[in-house]
């Protein structure tokens, strides 16, 4: 089965500069396409989108142009923005004039609550709308009735929602969060991302631990509005790549060819519009 990574973070330490990293010791060093892709080839995955980083905000147009230019299998880049700024029409302007941007994102689980709630945030992602470009919506599980919030804002942008909108694996588990999910599929303009759960599932997990999870996904927003990410190397903190690519194909081994097709690589190239060129 062919797979395309909507979800690769490659960190180059020698030309960017990362302030996260300093509180999370377990990354904090070189991750190159080179070793990624050694990996990744051999479990079929042909492409991989790489997913913005959180560098220093004034070095956020300068790694998505890094990043297209490493290794020709990275299909596209999903850039880091700052829709909560007055400045933030201009930067997009400069975005979508790069070959390769895919896609648009902002943290927000990490921020505070209120950061997405502003009549400029949502302005502005109307603007990625209007632009062909999709948000990732990056929220943990207690905010996802805020990112439900947002997506209703702006019916004509598309939404990707993160790593399953991080379920607390290891706390308190399947509820709310299933409700909330359910919710958000309700809402036609988002999709989701089975990516990152390994990270949230402490470091004993097994296949049966993830399944229930992947499956309330696939079920509430149905095989077109899925894509599957590898968050590497964040997936490193309690397995590897390929555990978790065998882990995913595991979960959904009951699932038709067609289907899995479509979470693997066809939606990706839909939602994501691989092979976009500059206007």
């Amino acid at each position: 089965m062919r797979i395309v990574d909507t979800h690769l973070h490659l960190v180059y330490q020698d030309r960017l500069t990362y302030p996260w990293l300093a509180s999370a010791p377990a990354l904090n060093r070189q991750w190159t396409a080179e070793s990624y892709f050694a990996e990744a080839i051999p479990l079929g995955i042909e492409t991989a989108l790489h997913m913005e980083v959180d560098v220093a905000e004034a070095e956020m147009e300068a790694e998505t142009r890094f990043v297209l230019t490493l290794d020709p299998r990275i299909g596209g880049a999903i850039a880091a923005a700052r829709p909560e700024s007055s400045d933030f029409p201009d930067f997009l302007e400069r975005l979508i004039a790069i070959v390769g941007v895919n896609g648009i994102r902002r943290i927000l689980h990490t921020s505070p609550d209120e950061l997405s709630g502003t009549p400029l945030f949502a302005d502005n992602i109307r603007r990625i709308g209007s632009a062909g470009l999709p948000f990732d919506l990056c929220v943990l599980a207690r905010q996802l009735k805020l990112g439900a919030a947002l997506v209703a804002k702006c019916p004509d942008t598309q939404f990707v929602l993160d790593h399953c909108g991080v379920p607390d694996i290891t706390g308190t588990g399947l509820d709310p969060w299933r409700a909330d999910i359910k919710a958000l599929a309700a809402l036609p303009n988002v999709a989701a991302k089975i990516s990152g759960v390994i990270a949230y599932a402490g470091p004993d997990w097994t296949v049966e631990t993830l399944r229930p999870y992947v499956e309330h996904i696939i079920a509430c927003f149905g095989w077109d509005r899925v894509v599957w990410g590898s968050d590497h190397p964040v997936c490193t903190l309690t397995a590897d790549l390929t555990r978790w690519v065998n882990a995913t194909k595991a979960i959904v081994s009951g699932a038709s060819v067609d289907e899995q097709s479509r979470l693997f690589h066809r939606n990706a190239e839909r939602i994501y519009r691989l092979g976009r060129v500059a206007s």
